[in-house]
């Protein structure tokens, strides 16, 4: 997409979520380093131009895991498996993109972003309507959130570079076939060509 063809961001009404980029995940990516090099360099863009950034990560306490009922195919086995401890280095956020002081971060125990956590809360405290989705995987945490988001109303981008998945076609036909409909798609370059320069 050419960038001239989108909305210039207004970065006081934007947030790029940086989802599930934690130690235990981001190994599983098609080259990790190169899309964390990207995704880094999206957050520097985002901050530059008075942008908020939200990080999100999946992890569990003990009481999130009993709480997963046996009918969850897909958190059942984590919990059974007391697996993704909230405390366990495998959930806490890459050490290049750690948090800084006035980004938002949540902890969710399912694939959305926003399912379990009080994000679009802080959002709208902020006057965000809209999101920029950089995440892993793109058929878990990206799909799950641009879905409900775009439910939601709000204005939403997806990272073409900024999202993957373990099964490349899946995330071709994802990125390529169904986002489209739901949000606009561009890569980290076009993100920086849309914010306005300070």
């Amino acid at each position: 997409m050419n960038a001239s063809a989108v909305p210039t961001l207004a970065p006081e009404r934007t947030a790029l979520l940086v989802m599930d980029f934690q130690n235990g995940i981001l190994p599983l990516a098609p080259e990790p380093d190169a899309l964390l090099a990207r995704v880094r360099g999206a957050i520097a863009d985002v901050r530059a131009a008075g942008g908020t950034v939200a990080h999100v990560r999946v992890a569990f306490t003990q009481d999130d895991w009993d709480a997963v009922p046996d009918r969850n195919v897909s958190f059942s086995a984590i919990a059974a498996a007391k697996a993704m401890h909230h405390e366990d280095d495998t959930t806490q956020i890459h050490e290049t993109i750690s948090p800084r002081d006035g980004d938002i971060v949540v902890r969710k125990i399912r694939y959305g972003a926003a399912s379990t956590t009080d994000l679009y809360e802080q959002l709208a405290d902020r006057g965000i309507d809209t999101l920029v989705l950089a995440g892993l995987s793109t058929s878990g945490v990206v799909l799950s959130t641009l879905m409900d988001a775009a439910d939601r109303d709000y204005r939403v981008y997806v990272l073409s570079d900024g999202v993957a998945d373990r099964d490349p076609e899946v995330h071709r036909v994802l990125v390529d076939k169904v986002f489209p409909s739901r949000a606009r798609i561009i890569d980290t370059v076009q993100l920086r060509e849309l914010l306005p320069t300070v």
